[in-house]
């Protein structure tokens, strides 16, 4: 068993402050000088060893902020950041405001104190700025799970500022955008896009999360050319019944219809209401 610490007295640490410093020590840093804490160490906090540091913050500030806000779960919206109201598929823009303005207006409706399917987008433009802007157009409160990129995604402005993240890791930014949803809703988008889909895909086909996700892909004749799940069924790469993991949507009505019949109103009781992973069924 390792001795307890020795404890000084403050005279003598006094005392050994104030003393003169052996030759040659505190070289760098100056005579008597102390050195810092590590966790103030911005040299330190982005080198390779501090990564796992990184990585826990991005779980816990987060979950702290979640916490504090009152945010109970999420509708999270996925959709192209390159998307326009004014571009060639720009009726998604507007159709995705339409539908976060539906569910953040029902969501403030239910009688609860804590804050239930808020819109959480991506944080940036396009899809995401639509999204965020139905909710802050209906007087709710909405999520942002804004990425640092070479091509820096600045947030857009409807966010809310407290629910606003900056995130390092793809990795930690998924597992917020998976661990709270309720539902998903996705419009056209690209790589980015595709990438959070399959992500949702897997988890709802291996039951990973404890709760079952309602997935909406918005935009049949979109998603119908960009991934051909018929010929997933017929390679055998995935079953019939995997198919039924989603549905499709083309209007908003008909999806926050499907939204409203799947999400469960159930009386809260953890805030936030974070999924928890299965490894079996047993």
């Amino acid at each position: 068993m390792r001795p307890p610490a020795r404890i000084r007295h403050p005279t003598a640490v006094a005392a050994a402050a104030a003393a003169p410093a052996p030759a040659g020590a505190g070289a760098g840093a100056g005579a008597g000088a102390s050195p810092s804490l590590a966790y103030k160490n911005p040299e330190f906090l982005e080198s390779d060893d501090a990564r796992p540091l990184r990585i826990l913050a991005e779980y816990l500030e987060p979950l702290a902020s979640f916490h504090r806000e009152g945010v109970h779960d999420t509708v999270v919206f996925f959709g192209s950041a390159r998307l326009s109201p004014d571009g060639p598929l720009g009726r998604y823009y507007q159709e995705a405001r339409e539908l976060a303005r539906l569910v953040t207006s029902w969501s403030r409706s239910i009688s609860t104190d804590v804050h239930r399917y808020i819109v959480c987008s991506g944080g940036g433009g396009g899809i995401m700025e639509a999204a965020n802007r139905g909710a802050a157009e209906a007087g709710g409160r909405t999520i942002g799970l804004n990425i640092g990129l070479p091509h820096e995604q600045l947030p857009n402005p409807y966010v809310t500022p407290e629910l606003t993240f900056e995130f390092r890791y793809f990795f930690m930014r998924k597992l917020w955008f998976a661990h709270l949803a309720r539902a998903l809703v996705v419009f056209p988008g690209g790589f980015g896009t595709l990438d959070e889909l399959t992500e949702f895909l897997t988890l709802r086909q291996t039951r990973k999360l404890d709760r079952p996700i309602q997935i909406l892909l918005y935009g049949s004749s979109y998603w119908n050319e960009i991934i051909n799940f018929e010929a997933l069924v017929r390679h055998g790469m995935i079953s019939r019944e995997d198919l039924g993991v989603f549905q499709f949507v083309d209007d908003p009505a008909t999806a926050f219809a499907l939204l409203q019949k799947s999400l469960a109103t159930e009386l809260q009781t953890a805030t936030p209401d974070f999924a928890g992973s299965r490894c079996r069924d047993d």
